[in-house]
């Protein structure tokens, strides 16, 4: 692949990247209600989403899926339930965000072994959006006659350096403001508010053709 059509890439992704969605949601709400390293581990869960959803590309999984209205349905609808019942999770837990994260029960939980990784990682796979980058933009800067998993690998790995480094970005600048905002009230209402957020995408995930 050629440096040019890389750097294309990359100046495409950005601005969608930047666009605040359920990644930068997860990011917030986690560094605000936990610690720094719970919005890192969000960033790497949705890495490793986008990666999956690069490896569904290569081998033609994702448009499969994308080309079959009763497929993508489903995975609308899966991945607008999932982000509904994280939202209402997180606004039911705002009472909890009052108290200092050292002190909070940690019920045991099956999803617990996963936690803000795999909140982040399932987020992601469950986002027809991130499906969409690979279908449509991705195409757009691979060259015919070569081999295509090497493009989309190198393409793939472009959009996860931008990405990653983008929400632990904002998982420093959030940490590094918290001592201004860690109060009770403040946590318990910026818990409700990514949690409103949060069923807001998921409803736009489940209906939006």
């Amino acid at each position: 692949m050629e440096w040019h059509q890389l750097l294309g890439f990359v100046v495409a992704i950005v601005p969608v990247t930047l666009t605040p969605g359920t990644s930068f949601t997860l990011v917030t709400q986690q560094v605000i209600a936990g610690t720094r390293a719970d919005g890192v581990r969000v960033a790497f869960g949705t890495a490793c989403g986008l990666l999956v959803h690069a490896a569904f590309a290569a081998v033609g999984l994702s448009a499969l899926v994308m080309s079959s209205a009763r497929a993508l349905t489903v995975v609308k609808i899966v991945g607008g339930l999932y982000l509904v019942w994280l939202g209402v999770s997180t606004w039911r837990s705002a009472r909890r965000s009052a108290v200092p994260p050292e002190d909070r029960p940690r019920p045991k939980l099956p999803w617990n072994r996963l936690g803000s990784f795999g909140q982040g990682l399932f987020a992601n796979l469950l986002n027809p959006r991130a499906a969409w980058v690979y279908l449509t933009l991705v195409p757009q800067f691979l060259t015919a006659g070569r081999p295509l998993p090497p493009q989309i690998a190198a393409l793939s790995v472009a959009h996860v350096i931008v990405v990653l480094g983008w929400l632990l970005f904002w998982a420093s600048v959030v940490a590094t403001a918290r001592g201004r905002l860690d109060t009770p009230r403040i946590r318990v209402r910026i818990a409700r508010v990514a949690g409103t957020v949060l069923v807001a995408l998921g409803v736009r995930t489940a209906t939006t053709a």
